[in-house]
């Protein structure tokens, strides 16, 4: 059985956690050739992680759009950030 959106959705959180290098430190993530600001990209998408976890803590319904939108956002940002050797390839799917 699927888990419902929520669910999906909190598991996508944790993993995006889990694979980006969110605790490097400045020095590192700014370190070395540009292919985009990784540093803002990373902000970027803590602020987003943290804002829908605000969101389904306070019982906000969340659709499969949204679900979709955090994963083409996340693929996008370590894209860049794999061009800039800040992390490794996502593996076939998408994690």
């Amino acid at each position: 059985m699927k888990p419902d959106s929520a669910t999906a959705l909190r598991q996508l959180i944790a993993e995006i956690r889990n694979h980006f290098p969110f605790d490097r430190p400045e020095a590192q993530v700014c370190a070395g050739p540009c292919q985009g600001c990784s540093l803002k990209l990373l902000e970027y998408l803590e602020s987003e992680l943290a804002g829908w976890e605000d969101r389904l803590t306070n019982g906000e319904q969340i659709g499969l759009a949204e679900l979709s939108n955090l994963i083409r956002t996340s693929r996008k940002i370590a894209r860049v950030l794999e061009k800039s050797d800040l992390m490794p390839p996502l593996n076939n799917n998408g994690n």
